[in-house]
């Protein structure tokens, strides 16, 4: 991309300093001057140029691959936190094989993380190849070295399928990669397959707020690439074969990074909730009534070991952080059981715990929807059947 100031038409104005996101202008002697470091070629200058003395030239639409059959095997990227494996990367790998089974393909295992048995532990979890960038460095997440490092090694070895969890790292990294590499990303995705004919990845995800599902295909640029919710899909059994020879470890100093932060200190959030490894959520919504309400939800899910979540009508009143909201628009989660208190069950939110062992829901409209997805249901006051459900809690 490229971006010009025509100095013979440019007055100085300042107009486009403030239109600028990014403070990337700024003028000097009564002409506009670019930071070109800081320019993101958003084109807000230049729609408020008066003059027309701004100009942003894009690139042209990038090209498909020559030869797609250069591209092949099917990679997850193992996400970890803090050197723990993510269980979405598992998730992946389970999935991944029942794609690369209809592709003849390898399933390869994509590691960027501190040293220890990781990536042994990803072929015991059924990865064909581990692709790994060891560093101690690489403890804790960072947009810039994670994209730079990536790209590199799709360039390098040419991968068909990349995976990746929509979790927090891979909704803010993956897409920067799949710009970087010029391809399509279907991000969110509920459904993946492998067509019969065209053996492309045909990518399923909820639109329009979660009422249709779109099928996307990328037919002419490779990767194809996706995020996937967590708790989508089963994990991938472990077995104790370990062949180390299936590791290519490389350097970091073979890769040239350009990172424009500093990671100074990791502080944990104030508020720590893990809904998508909860065995047991206890979620209210609306039929709460107020925010005092998630008072006895707590109550409910201490007593039995679980975590609160929530809907999102819930959150949108104020009544509790987003960090609890389970649906469309908040996390995906796969409990042994999930107690809906209050919640009606619009569709959004039985896309996020539609896919629980067991589902209790309590609402006093016997014809909320909750019910028709429910394994076990109670009709009445919250109010009068959570304190009933504790006595007999506490009671064993």
């Amino acid at each position: 991309m490229k971006i010009t100031i025509n100095i013979e038409k440019c007055t100085g104005c300042g107009l486009c300093v403030k239109a600028c996101p990014f403070n990337a202008i700024k003028v000097e002697n009564e002409i506009a001057i670019v930071d070109l470091d800081l320019c993101n070629y958003c084109g807000a200058c230049v729609e408020e140029c008066p003059v027309e003395a701004i100009a942003v030239e894009r690139d042209a639409p990038a090209e498909g691959v020559k030869d797609l059959s250069l591209y092949q095997d099917l990679w997850v990227f193992a996400e970890q936190r803090s050197g723990k494996l993510a269980h979405v990367s598992f998730e992946l790998l389970h999935e991944g094989r029942k794609l690369v089974s209809s592709l003849g393909q390898k399933l390869c295992a994509v590691y960027i993380g501190p040293p220890g048995s990781n990536t042994e532990e990803l072929l015991r979890r059924g990865a064909d190849k581990v692709y790994a960038v060891v560093d101690d460095s690489l403890l804790h997440f960072q947009d810039d070295i994670f994209t730079d490092i990536l790209v590199h090694l799709i360039r390098r070895y040419k991968p068909a399928i990349l995976l990746a969890g929509a979790t927090y790292i891979g909704r803010s990294f993956i897409p920067r990669t799949a710009a970087r590499l010029r391809t399509g990303l279907t991000a969110d995705c509920t459904g993946l397959e492998i067509d019969p004919e065209t053996k492309l990845l045909r990518q399923t995800r909820p639109t329009f707020g979660g009422n249709l599902m779109a099928t996307i295909l990328c037919e002419k640029h490779r990767p194809q690439m996706s995020t996937v919710r967590p708790r989508i899909f089963d994990e991938a059994p472990a077995t104790s074969a370990v062949d180390k020879n299936r590791i290519t470890e490389i350097s970091l100093s073979e890769i040239k990074i350009n990172n424009r932060l500093n990671l100074l200190e990791m502080i944990p959030g104030t508020e720590e909730i893990d809904l998508t490894d909860a065995d047991i959520i206890v979620s209210g919504g609306r039929g709460l009534g107020k925010p005092e309400g998630f008072a006895l939800i707590k109550e409910l899910a201490d007593a039995l070991g679980g975590v609160v979540g929530s809907s999102r009508a819930a959150v949108d009143a104020g009544w509790i952080s987003y960090a609890h909201q389970v649906g469309q628009t908040g996390k995906t989660v796969k409990p042994k059981v999930y107690i809906a208190c209050g919640i009606s069950g619009a569709i959004q939110h039985l896309a996020g715990m539609n896919t629980s062992d067991v589902i209790v829901a309590i609402n006093k409209d016997s014809a909320a929807p909750i019910f028709r997805s429910a394994n076990y249901s109670l009709v009445g006051d919250l109010y009068e059947i959570i304190p009933a459900l504790l006595r007999a809690v506490k009671s064993q």
